[in-house]
């Protein structure tokens, strides 16, 4: 069996397999406060589930002034919006294709702001009656892209998508996160036209599956709350909220959902996040209402982050690894195409202190490389790769990864996948924190030069990871040939 055959067999084999875990593709959220990391920085993550074989690329788009006035329009949808004459540099993780839209996904601009979108939802029958979804309105193809050129922190970010929203309306029901170095902001769109936010406190963290989970929200403390401006008053009008029953106006209550599925495809994902963030918490994986924010037993780093993205309800009788098959949803999934963690450090200059940490693939069998968002462009193997299985684009050496470990997962995880992979990413970490040294260094004498040296030492990194991760890649491909049985007579 040729290379390229024996990788689109691992795929389909790894897509089957998961295929009895999860009948459905989204993303799984993890946002942290400053107060509540090791080092203060803010953190927001997201798993970009949708499909098995699809490349996601990194880019860098630079700053960019026209004459005129440009108006967007998306090929997913045909949404249209006109754009300021000035975009800011950021960086991004769009598709191979733009045949159905952008989906740039998650990226950082050069004013240290931090994008996510989108989280993917659901919101009941009566509130999408009530305010019905637009079909050309801003849906996940267009967020990032009209969105994060334009703002200069995280409030700017929920203020601009959110008036978006009440003018042109969303296409779908989303979850959309914003951090700078000061603080994070969850954004949830719950119709065609109402939307709610609210500030992620400094000392706690949420793990977000697809659906809407903003609870109490008070638009009269508008430090930590912002709201589509006839919020509370549509959800009275339209009885989605009832102030004489209800104790406080709840968005998740008003707009979202509580059902069956829920139970089976969101809720475990929650517990999971949280059973390992805050184990000192006793909680079952089939209890309800879990609390969307809480405190962790002890700080988070990007790599506990990374635990979570990674997780499939790892020792646990969940796991659907083990013996237990097929029932609950996990975080790390088949289909996920990327993986992004983005770290805004404090008491560092923007292009150094955002770290936009990036794993292609499915997580937990690839590695989060670090790029500074100061580089002025990402390695050439970050910006190849289409839907067909090759040997050189960064996206499907680490999806051959996966594909080779997971049909034999519980004798190649442990011999092979996990010590490599865990070598590698002790590497590129102890990397990032002697390039920081240098890069500001450089800095405080000139940009340009902080500039180049960030780009190239960004390079550097990802090609030692994907060389490295190649060699593994072999290692699996060899002990595979071994598996074929082989029948002789050995007296011949």
């Amino acid at each position: 069996m040729s290379l390229r055959k024996l990788i689109k067999y691992s795929c389909f084999t790894l897509a089957a397999y998961l295929a009895i875990v999860t009948n459905a593709f989204a993303c799984t959220t993890v946002v942290v406060g400053k107060s509540a990391t090791t080092d203060g920085s803010t953190i927001i993550a997201r798993n970009e589930d949708a499909k098995t074989a699809w490349t996601k690329r990194f880019v860098v788009h630079p700053k960019k002034t026209t004459h005129k006035v440009e108006t967007y329009k998306s090929k997913g949808n045909g949404f249209t919006y006109k754009l300021p004459k000035t975009s800011y540099k950021y960086t991004a993780t769009p598709e191979w294709t733009k045949k159905d839209g952008e989906f740039e996904e998650a990226g950082i601009n050069e004013h240290g702001v931090a994008m996510s979108a989108t989280e993917s939802a659901t919101a009941n029958d009566k509130a999408l009656k009530a305010d019905p979804l637009v079909k050309n309105g801003i849906g996940e193809d267009s967020m990032v892209t009209v969105v994060l050129p334009y703002i200069k922190n995280a409030r700017d970010g929920v203020e601009r998508l959110g008036k978006i929203v009440e003018k042109k309306g969303s296409a779908e029901v989303n979850g959309v996160i914003f951090s700078d170095k000061n603080e994070v902001w969850y954004m949830e769109i719950g119709s065609g036209h109402h939307w709610v936010a609210t500030r992620v406190p400094d000392s706690k963290y949420a793990v977000i599956p697809n659906k809407l989970c903003i609870d109490k929200v008070d638009l009269n403390d508008t430090k930590n709350y912002m709201g589509s401006k006839d919020l509370v008053k549509f959800a009275k009008e339209k009885n989605l909220y009832n102030p004489k029953k209800d104790k406080y106006f709840s968005f998740k209550k008003a707009f979202g959902t509580e059902n069956a599925e829920d139970a089976q495809y969101n809720n475990p994902r929650m517990w999971d996040g949280q059973r390992i963030l805050t184990p000192s918490l006793k909680q079952n994986i089939t209890d309800k209402n879990f609390k969307m924010f809480l405190k962790p037993d002890k700080k988070i780093s990007v790599s506990d982050v990374s635990t979570v993205l990674r997780s499939h309800f790892n020792g646990t009788q969940y796991d659907p690894y083990g013996e237990y098959k097929g029932k609950y949803r996990p975080i790390n999934v088949a289909f996920t195409m990327e993986s992004h963690i983005l770290q805004c450090r404090p008491n560092l200059p923007s292009d150094i202190g955002c770290i936009h940490w990036i794993s292609l693939g499915v997580p937990e069998t690839s590695v989060f490389v670090p790029f500074y968002s100061g580089i002025n462009q990402t390695p050439k193997q970050y910006r190849e790769g289409t839907d067909t299985p090759d040997t050189n684009s960064a996206y499907w050496t680490y999806r051959t990864t996966g594909a080779l470990t997971t049909p034999y997962y519980n004798d190649y995880m442990k011999k092979y996948t996990k010590p490599q992979l865990d070598a590698i990413q002790d590497k590129l970490n102890n990397s990032l924190k002697a390039s920081d040294k240098e890069a500001l260094k450089l800095y405080k004498r000139s940009h340009k030069k902080a500039e180049n040296y960030m780009t190239e030492n960004c390079k550097d990194i990802s090609n030692y990871s994907l060389k490295q991760v190649r060699k593994l890649n072999g290692d699996l491909l060899k002990a595979t040939t071994s598996q074929t049985p082989v029948h002789h007579n050995s007296n011949l």
